[in-house]
């Protein structure tokens, strides 16, 4: 995704938005970026493993954004991000 105004470097955005934002403003970015034809893409290597933020149940993300099976809270990884680490949780009150 490199080199697309959506993906751009975090000087672009400024402390806030885009890929390399935190919490709902990153998921909310993911579900935008491209049009909103990011949110649904197949992360490479079968997702990550994880557990929801909310609740603590064990799942694997297995798209750019996803629900927790067990409450639904929403978490998210911009595609710039290559680990869990990177996951960001923007609540059950976000409808994706």
């Amino acid at each position: 995704m490199s080199g697309c105004p959506s993906c751009g470097s975090a000087d672009k955005y400024g402390p806030t938005g885009g890929p390399f934002s935190t919490g709902r403003e990153l998921v909310e970015f993911v579900c935008n970026a491209h049009g909103g034809t990011v949110r649904d893409q197949l992360i490479d290597g079968g997702g990550y493993e994880t557990s929801c933020q909310e609740c603590g149940t064990a799942f694997t993300l297995t798209t750019f954004v996803g629900q927790c099976p067990e409450c639904g809270g929403v978490h998210a990884i911009a595609p710039v991000h290559r680990s869990a680490e990177h996951i960001q949780y923007a609540g059950k009150d976000i409808t994706i």
